[in-house]
């Protein structure tokens, strides 16, 4: 595969792509390769306010740029719902959704619904909106694609059914791995109910950044009070991460490229995976894991209580 760089992104004009946690990092960068290549982005944000200073920014080097900022809350699934019903109020298509959005290694804390705030915003929030949004997905003309945002840190997680929530022991670090696991666990298994129900125009695939220096890193360290990690942090960025930009790539790498199909893992190709452009990578044994996709696929509609209509996979693991 040649080295991957957003001038091959198709033209996306009459397109409408949604990116969670557009106004910053990873989402802020591909938010402007979107609106560069001529998409309607909505810019799926916290908080507005951000959101909307972020699309003045890209607005300024992107000066046609068309940028739509809604509200969405990933720790509040009433601010789910509420986003997917003002989504819909405006919009007909959606040819990618990309759930990006995330947390990492935060001290212990809760959503709105009583979810350990990692798994609830990386994966049932995303969960969630995307269970929402699926009738959109189908309904769009041609091929649409949903991309979810792991990473390589998923290859340490455990899904712990038995402690899901770390109600009895909380790590950080773990219930980060936990979650980026779920991410893998629910894009492989999207694909294959709708692989199973026939389902063609849909294609759901997930990606990781590599090590990218975002604002994600250093949001942990912050609400610990840590300085001592905070200036670790910033160090090993300088020395070994690639920039926002780069580890954007194989995001829009998985959303834009004619050549990715359902099920993939898009990373980044070089040093370790860790940067590099992006090529379709090797996942863990566990995020393949069917009866493990299964089970937190039936935990996550019960947790949300958002179902999908589609049937359950009959496919063995790769």
């Amino acid at each position: 595969m040649s080295e991957w760089t957003t001038g091959q992104m198709p033209d996306l004009s009459g397109e409408t792509v949604i990116v969670t946690g557009a106004n910053s990092g990873l989402g802020f960068e591909g938010t402007r390769a979107f609106a560069d290549a001529g998409a309607t982005v909505v810019m799926a944000c916290r908080s507005v306010e951000r959101g909307s200073s972020a699309a003045e920014e890209i607005s300024r080097e992107v000066p046609d740029a068309d940028l739509d900022v809604l509200e969405l809350d990933l720790a509040d699934l009433d601010s789910v719902a509420a986003f997917a019903e003002a989504f819909a109020d405006e919009y007909d298509d959606l040819r990618c959704l990309c759930n990006n959005a995330g947390v990492m290694a935060i001290p212990y804390s809760e959503t709105e619904d009583g979810f350990e705030m990692q798994l609830g915003v990386n994966h049932l929030g995303h969960f969630a909106l995307t269970g929402h949004l699926l009738d959109t997905l189908r309904e769009t003309d041609g091929e649409s694609r949903v991309v979810t945002q792991s990473s390589g840190l998923h290859e340490n997680g455990e899904m712990r059914f038995d402690d899901l929530h770390g109600e009895r022991d909380y790590d950080k670090w773990g219930a980060y791995g936990q979650s980026k696991l779920a991410n893998l666990l629910f894009a492989f298994e999207l694909d294959r109910r709708l692989d199973e129900a026939g389902i063609d125009g849909v294609t759901s695939v997930g990606c990781h950044p590599g090590y990218a220096d975002t604002n994600l890193q250093r949001r942990g360290p912050k609400q610990a009070g840590s300085t001592l990690r905070l200036a670790m942090m910033k160090v090993a960025n300088a020395v070994v991460a690639q920039d926002a930009a780069t580890g954007a790539l194989p995001m829009l790498y998985a959303a834009t490229a004619p050549d990715v199909r359902g099920g993939e893992y898009i990373g980044p190709s070089g040093f370790m995976n860790m940067r590099g452009p992006p090529a379709e990578d090797t996942p863990s044994r566990e995020a393949r894991d069917p009866e493990r996709a299964r089970r937190l696929w039936s935990v996550s509609e019960e947790l949300t209580n958002v179902t999908y209509d589609l049937p359950e996979a009959t496919a063995t693991a790769d």
